[in-house]
């Protein structure tokens, strides 16, 4: 048994913060959570902690996780020997639980990088979020997975999976499950910067047939479906075939919100703007030029995700955070400014766009519950802040704020260091937070 007390505490529930708390943990699970008045007095065995007034909240959830991206260029993720890849997954994954992100939705992986790390997490041997692991993407010939023209000679087998009609989609879902895949990712339609001759925007890559053949043989092997589908259209189609996880959804008409609305307890929306923001912000040094197709494209799509997400909001579909990380202008560790663009451009309070990152996010990876709050029974997932998230959303940028991170009842801190012992002792962290009063 561990006791977490003095501490300010936020449950995962937007409208929820309690000043003088206390978290108890038993069995890798929380016990109480709430007030220290009242609360149970823990055992003589147990291990207790002083909190020393931090901030605890539920640890995150990133729901559209690249953890196979190595922070390259978005036309470079195939490029990269697999052993290399292997080498730093391992470190994002490391990263990722030491920003505070205790789950994560992989919405694709290159090769079996996603599965492998999974099996490396879950045995002990790799630090790391709790994994809903992806795979290659499906894409149709001339999708955004199927990127380069023929003329060119260039593949993209790492990344991607050309399939055309019912049987290749089927096939291709079987060989994802055969291979340890959690979550099917397809791209129903394309991207403002495909190259070549890559779809756009509202040019579905597959007919109703084909995406519903592969949500049904997805959901029939137990797996969910993540989809790329910026459009209406792609929207409109996703969410008729049973998508259980909706990329960006930046385009909605009338019709698209009502879909999403009469569907908001099955499926998730998550915007993943980081893309779009940071290529606004840097686009000359990309040689685009101020005014050109790709600057005014990004600058329209931005301004209509932002109307999007409020719609959807307005109507109770739930937005996850997750952000498409994992590219070089978007890097590994960089995750939580997600949540400041949620209030800055979603109109999000600080409460909610937490409980995007949480309790939304954790309903999004455990249905059944029990993920994403600090309330009995759930997973003693929490992150140990210093500063107040409730007052400046920023504080969970910097790693120095990250004070702790518990991962099923397990402690871990520094882990943003590759040097030092991760894991910690409640003795340990006792010391740890002593020190921060000090810094």
């Amino acid at each position: 048994m561990i006791s977490l007390n003095n501490i300010r505490l936020f449950n995962g529930h937007a409208d929820h913060f309690c000043p003088d708390a206390i978290v108890v943990v038993t069995d890798g699970k929380i016990l109480y959570a709430g007030p220290s008045e009242g609360s149970p007095i823990p055992s003589e065995q147990a291990q207790v902690i002083d909190g020393k007034g931090h901030f605890v909240m539920p640890g995150m959830v990133e729901s559209h996780a690249h953890l196979s991206y190595t922070n390259n260029g978005p036309l470079e993720l195939d490029k990269s020997p697999v052993e290399e890849v292997m080498i730093k997954t391992i470190h994002n994954a490391r990263v990722m639980l030491g920003s505070g992100f205790t789950s994560a939705i992989s919405f694709g992986s290159v090769h079996r990088v996603d599965a492998f790390l999974k099996r490396g997490i879950e045995s002990g041997e790799v630090l790391g979020p709790r994994l809903l692991a992806g795979g290659r993407d499906i894409g149709s010939t001339g999708s955004n997975a199927d990127l380069h023209p023929d003329y060119a000679q260039l593949k993209i087998d790492g990344l991607g999976m050309i399939t055309d009609g019912p049987w290749e989609v089927r096939k291709a879902v079987r060989t994802l499950s055969k291979n340890g895949v959690d979550v099917v990712k397809v791209m129903i339609d394309g991207e403002l910067l495909s190259s070549g001759g890559g779809i756009k925007p509202g040019v579905l890559g597959f007919t109703d047939e084909e995406l519903e053949v592969l949500v049904t043989e997805a959901h029939h092997r137990g797996m969910r479906v993540a989809s790329h589908a910026r459009s209406a259209a792609a929207v409109k189609q996703a969410v008729r075939a049973g998508v259980d996880f909706i990329g960006h959804a930046n385009y909605l008409d009338d019709e698209a919100l009502e879909l999403l609305e009469a569907h908001r307890d099955s499926v998730f929306v998550g915007p993943a703007v980081a893309w779009e923001i940071t290529f606004l912000e840097h686009y000359q040094s990309f040689g685009f030029e101020t005014g050109g197709p790709e600057h005014e494209g990004y600058a329209a799509e931005l301004a209509a995700t932002q109307e999007s997400v409020k719609r959807m909001r307005d109507v109770g579909v739930r937005v996850l955070v997750g952000g498409d990380y994992g590219l070089n202008i978007t890097p590994h560790g960089t995750y939580a400014k997600e949540l400041e663009y949620f209030t800055e451009y979603f109109g999000f309070s600080t409460g909610e766009a937490l409980q995007a990152a949480t309790k939304h996010g954790g309903e999004a990876f455990m249905p059944d519950g029990g993920l994403g709050t600090l309330e009995p029974g759930s997973l003693a997932d929490l992150v140990i802040v210093k500063g107040n998230p409730l007052e400046d959303i920023k504080v969970l940028q910097t790693a120095d704020n990250i004070l702790a991170v518990m991962k099923d009842g397990q402690i871990f801190s520094g882990l943003l260091s590759p040097c030092s012992p991760h894991q910690k002792s409640a003795e340990q962290l006792n010391g740890l937070l002593e020190e921060s009063l000090c810094n």
